[in-house]
């Protein structure tokens, strides 16, 4: 992740009158208008139906063949489009940006980028530089929310380095620094050095053709955060005078079923947590490992935590009022946009730094990338069973005419 903008953190303690957990019980849904709680229950119920996630792409071609393009856009804007998606232009981002800080909640721009090529087409540096076209007209589209008018407030946006670069390659380059020793000829200084300079770079561990790969996904890395050179002086100025920061996204384990089919191909470990609880273990001891980091090092040590578990959540918001990490600090929430508002609403109306991971582009560009999400996330997707029952409530509640919930 490229972190676009300076993370503070005050000194303040934990507030008087202890800690009181929040309550996701769909309280801060009052803020949303009765159709948009429509809309979200039909389609969380809708994409917790395996054969259409795992059936979606084709699906979507025969809603086009049967209904035309016009009409099988317009009912996908209507539905999954709509509300997983900013919009394609950049007032229509603009629009859902404003929407999401009157709520109390901030953009992460998300680059509908696939991380690895999925066709004989997509092959060879031109795929590679395609998306990193994408990635540029991400940054514009920043650049351009921060000068509007209007309190716009933070604007991050999210990146994956193997949509520029080989996801072997990655794995290779890892697997050599990790040996004993390492290679200096793969030092953190080496190839800063290299893709600031622009000049070639000579790697005896690796060929000629991995070697021209590394070169051009290094040029593209650096097109990506020049457009940010200020920002990047100053950190690394305050960086040299302080030591290395270290920044985590601490995200719960959602890829079982690709993990473990890889691994069951080449005959290796499994590399994954063997149940539910396991895991839910794990993101607890690594938590806890990163909220005792940050309250040691501050800023030099900025958290996401990225999980729609409430358990997780309200694990974080105590550690953090126990350990005197301030509401605006060095810590703050990501979720989906569309998925776990009755979260997001809560910690945005208790003022947390909530983060809202928000796709934009055609429906050409964005169905096939949301549907492939939705296929490797189909665990998290039938585990939103509580949101669809809290957004059911509300809607009866409306429907009833039981007059406004008093918020919490």
């Amino acid at each position: 992740m490229l972190w676009t903008c300076r993370v503070l953190c005050s000194q303040a303690g934990p507030s008087a009158g202890g800690w009181k957990p929040l309550r996701f019980d769909g309280g801060a849904f009052h803020l949303k208008g009765t159709g948009e709680l429509t809309r979200a229950l039909l389609v969380l119920r809708l994409c917790a139906w395996p054969p259409l996630v795992t059936h979606g792409l084709a699906l979507q071609a025969w809603s086009q063949r049967l209904l035309g393009s016009q009409l099988s856009g317009a009912l996908l804007r209507a539905s999954i489009y709509g509300q997983f998606v900013a919009g394609e232009t950049t007032e229509e981002v603009r629009a859902c940006v404003q929407q999401l800080q009157s709520l109390g909640l901030r953009p992460l721009l998300a680059v509908p980028t696939e991380e690895e090529p999925d066709s004989a087409v997509k092959t060879g540096e031109a795929w590679y530089e395609g998306n990193l076209r994408a990635m540029l007209r991400c940054v514009d589209l920043s650049r351009g929310l921060l000068e509007s008018p209007g309190p716009t407030g933070n604007i991050l946006m999210q990146l994956k380095i193997t949509a520029l670069m080989s996801t072997r390659l990655c794995k290779e380059l890892t697997s050599r620094v990790q040996r004993p020793g390492g290679s200096l000829e793969l030092s953190p200084e080496r190839l800063a050095e290299a893709m600031d300079s622009g000049q070639d770079l000579q790697v005896s561990c690796l060929n000629v053709e991995q070697t021209r790969h590394l070169q051009a996904s290094l040029s593209r890395l650096h097109r990506v955060v020049q457009d940010t050179y200020e920002q990047l002086r100053r950190d690394a100025e305050a960086a040299d005078r302080a030591g290395l920061a270290f920044g985590v996204k601490l995200v719960r384990g959602a890829y079982l079923d690709k993990e473990r089919e890889v691994a069951r191909l080449q005959g290796t470990e499994d590399p994954t947590q063997p149940d539910y609880k396991a895991t839910s273990q794990s993101y607890s001891r690594c938590l806890e490992l990163m909220l005792t980091q940050v309250s040691h090092r501050g800023p030099m040590c900025p958290l996401m935590v990225a999980s729609h578990n409430e358990d997780s959540v309200h694990q974080a918001t105590k550690r953090m009022w126990e350990l005197g990490i301030p509401l605006d600090g060095p810590v703050c929430f990501g979720q989906l946009l569309g998925m776990c508002d009755h979260v997001s609403l809560a910690l945005g109306q208790a003022g947390y730094a909530v983060y809202k991971s928000i796709p934009y582009g055609s429906l050409e560009e964005v169905i096939p990338y949301l549907i492939r999400r939705a296929q490797e996330n189909q665990s998290v997707l039938r585990g939103a069973r509580r949101e669809q029952e809290l957004l059911s409530q509300e809607l009866r509640r409306r429907l009833l005419g039981r007059g406004l919930r008093v918020p919490h």
